[in-house]
């Protein structure tokens, strides 16, 4: 493949005087260029709602999200997964981020590991693949061997799979179920994809981690109902959270938390249906967790 052929490789004819520029000119002429990534994003909301309903139909399966990528998108992958826990209380391992060449390449490039297609496999082979489990591969060039490997292998028992790519009519995208491939042009410092493409896929893993807890009654309105309160920030917001659910004085919200064991949910509800803490922790049981349906149990 003529790797300077892609889109994202393609010199920017908006930059050709990027180390002449004034620092404002620099800085205004990358903004200009990160306005168009939304817009890119916009043309394929329908693919990103399906991977939305593949991700949530695998939770509700008792399945997991695995991202899967070299270099910036595989960090990408791995930060989106290591948000989870904390916004969503999911457990670890509910949402995956694996990248070519181990934990060490988060912080220093493995060289080669992305050009390893086996690598790819036997990456989701570690975590025991189940074919409930869905598959983000992420490659903004949209021809990863180390994407291409997993995809395949995914695909092969049976998993949902999805293709992130920066690249019309990638690679990644003809081996997945679902391809996703925000078209956002040519980067300001030509070939370097943790720039425009780089925030396009963070937009979109944002869109697919969030959307799919929403569908599987993580958010009560637009509110984080099963944030771990882990310190005390986090406390602070539990409180608020119950607040503005309810409409109860900052006081009532506290002493619900404190019967919940700082659990949102139950203590939302508790006001609400004015229930004890283990009434609500049964009634959400009983709602597989969804606070509204809950609610509505009267």
């Amino acid at each position: 493949m003529n790797l300077g052929a892609l889109v994202s490789e393609t010199r920017n004819p908006a930059t050709y005087r990027l180390d002449e520029m004034s620092t404002l000119e620099m800085v205004t002429c990358f903004n200009q260029e990160d306005s168009k990534v939304p817009l890119a994003i916009q043309q394929v909301l329908p693919e990103i709602a399906q991977a939305v309903d593949l991700a949530a139909a695998s939770f509700k399966a008792q399945g997991r999200l695995i991202y899967l990528g070299a270099g910036t998108s595989g960090r990408l992958g791995v930060l989106d997964a290591s948000e989870c826990p904390p916004t969503f209380g999911v457990p670890h391992g509910m949402v995956i981020g694996l990248i070519a060449g181990g934990p060490g390449a988060l912080l220093k490039a493995v060289e080669g590991a992305e050009d390893n297609a086996d690598l790819g496999e036997q990456g989701l082979k570690d975590i025991q693949l189940s074919a409930v489990d869905t598959v983000v591969g992420l490659a903004a060039s949209g021809r990863t061997p180390y994407v291409i490997g997993a995809l395949r292998y995914a695909s092969s028992l049976g998993c949902a799979t999805v293709a992130i790519s920066c690249n019309p009519g990638s690679a990644i995208a003809r081996e997945a179920q679902v391809a996703i491939s925000p078209v956002v042009g040519p980067e300001a410092l030509t070939g370097s994809t943790r720039m425009k493409s780089g925030t396009a896929q963070k937009l979109v893993l944002n869109m697919i981690s969030t959307g799919a807890m929403v569908k599987t009654g993580k958010v009560y309105q637009n509110l984080m109902v099963d944030v771990k309160a882990t310190n005390h920030k986090l406390v602070d917001r539990a409180c608020r959270i119950v607040v503005e659910a309810t409409g109860a004085q900052r006081s009532e919200a506290e002493a619900a938390l404190q019967q919940t064991a700082y659990e949102v949910k139950p203590a939302i509800l508790m006001i609400l249906a004015q229930i004890d803490a283990s009434q609500a922790r049964e009634r959400l049981i009983k709602h597989q967790g969804f606070l509204r349906a809950a609610l509505a149990d009267v």
